[in-house]
């Protein structure tokens, strides 16, 4: 325990997220963080310890993704008692990858009523809510965790800009960090690095330790077959007869858990398409999308030949961290995203790696078609660039660069 809690005390050079750390601190609930792994959730635990100006003697840390730790609850209040011991006092709980121990949520409630704070992180969507929603409902808040943003990864690199009056110098800066970042990816110790090997690693950890282990799969060939196929098609729609057809997995039912159990460790997400019956979104062909689009070019396929839709994964990641729910539309064309507010949509963006006259009733098809449809005054065309001047689109399409949207929140 007090091995864990000096590497934990090493952190360095951490960066602020984009999160308001303060509205959790100051809240008397659970604070449960979740995201895929080494995705940083670990760190931040450490800066809201530093927010929290707590000392050795204030906080116990414990990381439970350890081989040789049994998944018995005894071990939560073995931790609790060895600090009280040690310390005198009790202590603000930081408890790492605490899914792993089954039961955890009933030791934590219990706590919650004798008004500790309590801090847990997991990697696994599906156990977390689980397991809050027998002990914890109404008693938690979730902060959920992701890759570096490009914002986040430009404070990282200590990039420093005014969006508003970017001066000569900085907009050239900024557009050759947008060129690594969208090619690399946002996994914190991959842009420490510079090592998209890790990539390997991480995935592999993955799908071992959190999927085939965790559910006892035995077809682990055809499990990573499409973990590899949805990486070399991000941003495209699938089927599960498409997925039957490479993997060789005859039941569908096995196909569409091992889609959940990629979902639950939070590696791909699936967009529907909208439609007004709930019904049809459901039937409705899905998109697919990675949890950073590093994957795609380290493992996936080479990043020249697929642009496009990389950087369409990566602004649909944007969308996601903004909290925004999303669709993706059709008629004759395609819109890539549609943004639902309330009970409407409110927004229409596509998403186009290089204009060109070529593409451009393409891509303008999808996109009016949508703003036709929801009664939109105005529509966004992301691009990286683009060939085609503003006089010769619609008034109504504003045409924004990617590097630029994803920076102006």
């Amino acid at each position: 325990m007090l091995a864990q809690k000096e590497v934990f005390s090493e952190h360095q050079n951490l960066i602020e997220r984009d999160v308001d750390l303060g509205r959790f601190i100051g809240s008397e609930q659970v604070v449960v963080i979740t995201g895929v792994r080494r995705c940083g959730k670990s760190s931040l635990l450490y800066l809201i310890k530093q927010q929290m100006q707590l000392q050795d003697e204030d906080f116990c840390y414990f990381n439970f993704d350890d081989e040789r730790i049994m998944g018995d609850v005894a071990i939560l209040e073995d931790i609790d008692h060895i600090h009280q011991e040690i310390y005198g006092k009790e202590a603000v709980l930081f408890l790492d990858e605490i899914q792993i121990i089954n039961g955890w949520e009933k030791f934590v409630n219990r706590l919650y009523e004798q008004n500790r704070k309590i801090f847990v992180t997991g990697s696994n969507a599906s156990l977390l809510s689980s397991e809050i929603s027998t002990s914890l409902t109404g008693r938690n808040k979730t902060i959920e965790l992701a890759p570096f943003s490009f914002n986040e990864y430009c404070r990282y690199k200590r990039i420093t800009f005014n969006l508003n009056r970017l001066s000569v110098k900085e907009k050239p800066i900024l557009i050759r960090a947008f060129n690594d970042f969208i090619q690399k990816g946002g996994f914190p110790l991959v842009v420490k690095e510079d090592d998209l090997e890790l990539l390997d690693a991480y995935f592999k950890d993955i799908l071992y330790r959190d999927i085939i282990a965790r559910h006892r799969i035995t077809q682990v060939d055809e499990l990573k077959q499409i973990g590899v196929y949805f990486f070399a098609n991000v941003s495209k729609l699938f089927s599960y007869s498409t997925l039957q057809k490479i993997t060789g997995i005859k039941s569908t039912n096995s196909v569409n858990k091992y889609l959940n159990y990629y979902s639950q460790s939070f590696l791909f997400y699936y967009l529907r398409k909208f439609d007004y019956s709930l019904k049809k979104q459901i039937l409705n062909p899905r998109k697919v999308y990675a949890v950073d689009q590093g994957f795609s070019t380290r493992i996936g396929f080479n990043f020249s030949s697929n642009k496009g839709r990389i950087l369409e994964n990566l602004i649909f990641l944007e969308l996601l961290n903004r909290k925004k729910e999303i669709f993706y539309f059709s008629r004759k064309g395609e819109c890539d995203f549609v943004i639902k507010q309330g009970l409407n949509i409110s927004e229409a963006i596509q998403v186009c790696y290089l204009l060109t006259h070529e593409n451009m009733d393409r891509e303008i098809l999808g996109l009016t078609e949508a703003m036709n449809e929801f009664k939109l005054d105005k529509g966004y065309l992301i691009i990286y660039d683009s060939e085609i001047s503003t006089s010769e689109l619609p008034e109504n399409i504003h045409i924004i660069p990617a590097w630029k949207w994803l920076l102006d929140k």
